[in-house]
């Protein structure tokens, strides 16, 4: 599979050691910065170019899948979901990894790295990236409504006002 990773500096060392791990399991992984350590980086165009080159790679049939980072995760999780076709989760423990995947087909995971040892943060990858989507009708529904919206503005028609 083919992983692409961004990051702010508060993730550098993170992702350095991380593409080494996810190379030694078989997968094929793609950078998109920073190169280097810069305190006051700014991280929102690494992990849009991660999410670009993530739907880009999944519309040509490439498996792909991406992961961001920063000190909370929050902002580059917000960032990757600017970009249409990404539904980033911010992973904080095992369960959200799976449940990222399981129940909303998540292409793309934020991971505060100021919050995790790298151990942790392996663990949730590793656990992300070797789950599947399953497909239930209630979740492909739901991801569906979520496209819908992100395409048009498309909504159900409120309860309260029918």
């Amino acid at each position: 599979m083919r992983i692409h990773i961004a990051t702010d500096h508060a993730g550098l060392e993170f992702s350095t050691r991380l593409q080494e791990h996810l190379t030694a399991a078989g997968h094929e992984v793609t950078d998109h910065g920073p190169v280097e350590y810069d305190p006051v980086d700014d991280y929102p165009a690494f992990c849009i170019r991660a999410a670009q080159a993530v739907v880009a790679d999944q519309v040509a049939g490439v498996e792909a899948l991406g992961v961001v980072f920063g000190g909370s995760g929050n902002g580059e999780q917000i960032a990757a979901n600017k970009v249409a076709g990404i539904r980033a989760a911010l992973v904080w423990n095992l369960s959200t990894a799976e449940l990222a995947r399981e129940h909303n087909d998540a292409n793309v995971i934020a991971i505060g790295a100021r919050q995790h040892t790298f151990e942790e943060v392996t663990s949730f990858i590793d656990r992300f990236v070797g789950t599947q989507f399953p497909g239930d009708e209630r979740h492909v529904r739901r991801i569906r409504q979520i496209a819908d919206f992100e395409r048009d503005g498309t909504l159900l028609p409120d309860p309260r006002a029918l």
